[in-house]
């Protein structure tokens, strides 16, 4: 009896409700428990560092903590040294994201032409990107060593060098050899989610282009390309803001040198923070960081928003 008054009660109250409050009230259910939790692992370590980016914290000061307002982002929109980070930082993206995507794309396609052996192949695309970013680093740090680096055994057994090249010790190089070993460890996941996007695109629609006449380019261009492209635009968004905020695999392999030709911004960061122990420009270094982050995100999403996509 208790059950049937109860269920009647809800019933009730279904009609008075209409569909679309019905689906309001229990969309704000599901989103409330994750708004929580967004608030306090992000909103409040982001104010706490904001709060932060205006003293001049440091150790050496002890425990005083003075308020200087915006002076640590005085300091550093007027520092070279941080707009040249910048600048590095910005090629190390640009290539990074563009070569992975590039890449993963033609590896996508090809993997899903099924070729002979395309099975391996699939499956092996999930080795270099389940190697830790630690792990990868500390291999292309073995790759590239001068002494016994395998770079320089295999180009000195074929015979294109004459003796071991020093790989790192040239700024621009060094930067260039990063990012090829950041492509190696990522082209896999752009090739696996390409590959997952193009498995459940239409056959009909190619079929139809190749009677018409349209040859494998104009297929590619004219009908992969447009129905891939929400799926290329969440890999900018993700790769760029990843290749952004790089540092680990900069640590492991030059440890920001030579000269500092491969220091980004992540970088600059850790060595404000933990070694030079200006905790307080570090943390404004930091809060720039995220505001580059959020304005390329904040252009990819209207893109996507104007795009219709």
């Amino acid at each position: 009896m208790a059950a049937t008054n109860v269920q009647h009660l809800i019933n009730r109250f279904r009609e008075r409700m209409t569909n679309k409050q019905s689906d309001v009230m229990v969309a704000w259910m599901l989103i409330l428990p994750t708004g929580i939790i967004l608030l306090l692992v992000i909103l409040y370590p982001l104010v706490q560092t904001f709060l932060l980016s205006m003293t001049d914290a440091s150790p050496k000061h002890g425990a005083v903590r003075n308020f200087v307002f915006l002076s640590n982002y005085l300091h550093y929109l007027s520092d070279p040294l941080f707009w040249e980070t910048i600048r590095r930082t910005t090629y190390f993206t640009v290539l990074s994201v563009v070569l992975v995507l590039s890449l993963g794309l033609l590896a996508a396609v090809w993997i899903n032409s099924k070729p002979p052996g395309w099975r391996f192949l699939q499956i092996s695309l999930i080795i270099p990107w389940a190697v830790p970013t630690i792990v990868n680093g500390a291999i292309w740090r073995w790759i590239y060593n001068a002494d016994y680096g395998a770079l320089n055994g295999i180009l000195y057994q074929f015979g294109l060098i004459d003796k071991y090249i020093p790989w790192l010790i040239s700024p621009g190089r060094a930067m260039d050899l990063v990012i090829i070993a950041d492509i190696w460890h990522m082209v896999p996941f752009a090739a696996l989610i390409f590959q997952a996007a193009l498995a459940t695109h239409p056959t009909e629609l190619i079929e139809a282009a190749s009677i018409d006449g349209a040859n494998s380019w104009q297929r590619f261009w004219f009908i992969t390309i447009p129905l891939l492209r929400p799926v290329i635009l969440v890999l900018l968004v993700i790769r760029t803001v990843e290749a952004f905020r790089v540092f680990d695999i900069i640590y492991i392999i030059t440890r920001g040198g030579p000269a500092f030709g491969t220091v980004t911004i992540s970088y600059l960061t850790y060595l404000e923070t933990f070694r030079s122990l200006e905790f307080g420009r570090g943390a404004a270094l930091s809060f720039l960081v995220s505001l580059f982050i959020l304005a390329a995100a904040l252009v990819y999403i209207r893109v996507l928003h104007t795009e219709d996509v």
